[in-house]
């Protein structure tokens, strides 16, 4: 999905993410007071669109195959690099200066060490390499012109109405007593909630600092499964026990099955071993006066109104 920005017009092509797309909704008919164009389009296909595109928009770019596993190899690489370079050229073609564009903390790769804005990306996955390689076909786009403006983002573990995600697996695994620790209780994963994420992209639209920016956009610091499994059983009133099971023997049950069946119902041994730590710095989106505990506490009961 793309999303362009004016300010009285908006338009969404391409629909991916859809729980980022409609956050973005509420929030543009705040500002623009219901005036929006919706346009649906393929970004894998040359970008056309029979509507007025000045150089005064802006592009935040969402586009993506991203959810993993659940895609062959090559469609992450299909979606989100040949839709990169489709959106390069639409923003080319358009004189468009400014572009925000949605990554992930992916690109890092799976490690227990903090990760920061600066540290080498080391992607071990099909989808963490696409991202990376998308990374620098907007990074490239920038540079082509010292007026264009480039904002990454790299959100942690997005949640949020409708995202039917890793949180809402969380919520119902904790629910009917299916969820156990595998093998550990501090494993850290960092995350932030979609209308916190969707404020920032929007923000950095009317407050860049010029060329490229890069942002981890993650509760700091990130929280382990533990105080967020503990902080949602809080404020849902959920009084449950959650056991710890053996990792291997946890991925081996998940294995067998999800062979007979369970993948449809999220048991799937690639998400057991996703449990490595995801410790990602989010210190530079951070203001100095704000509390992450209270910011991930007030996003969960809003979550779940």
């Amino acid at each position: 999905m793309l999303f362009f920005f004016r300010k009285n017009t908006n338009l969404f092509l391409n629909y991916y993410k859809l729980f980022i797309f409609y956050a973005l909704v509420d929030f543009i008919r705040i500002i623009n007071k219901g005036k929006s164009t919706y346009v649906p389009c393929d970004v894998r296909k040359e970008i056309e669109l029979n509507i007025p595109i000045s150089s005064d928009d802006s592009i935040i770019n969402l586009a993506a195959v991203h959810r993993t596993p659940g895609h062959p190899e090559n469609a992450y690489f299909e979606t989100n690099m040949r839709g990169a370079e489709n959106v390069y050229s639409f923003a080319e073609k358009h004189k468009i200066r400014k572009i925000v564009f949605t990554s992930s903390i992916v690109p890092y790769g799976a490690a227990e060490e903090l990760r920061e804005e600066i540290t080498l990306p080391t992607p071990n996955t099909p989808y963490g390499i696409s991202k990376l390689a998308t990374e620098k076909i907007h990074q490239i786009w920038q540079t082509k012109n010292v007026d264009n403006e480039l904002t990454i983002v790299r959100p942690g573990v997005v949640f949020g109405k409708d995202e039917n995600g890793n949180f809402t697996r969380l919520y119902w695994g904790i629910k009917k007593r299916r969820f156990f620790y595998p093998g550990r209780k501090d494993t850290i994963k960092a995350c932030i909630y979609v209308k916190e994420l969707v404020n920032f992209m929007t923000y950095k639209l009317t407050n860049h600092k010029g060329g490229m920016e890069l942002f981890n956009c993650t509760y700091e610091p990130a929280f382990t499964i533990e105080q967020i499994i503990e902080t949602i059983k809080d404020i849902i009133g959920l009084n449950r026990h959650i056991i710890m099971v053996n990792g291997s023997l946890l991925t081996t049950a998940a294995s067998i099955i999800g062979y007979l069946g369970g993948k449809k119902l999220g048991i799937h041994p690639a998400r057991v071993k996703k449990m490595v730590s995801a410790n990602i710095c989010g210190k530079k989106i951070v203001h100095r006066d704000t509390n992450s505990n209270n910011l991930f506490e007030e996003a969960i009961r809003d979550w779940y109104r």
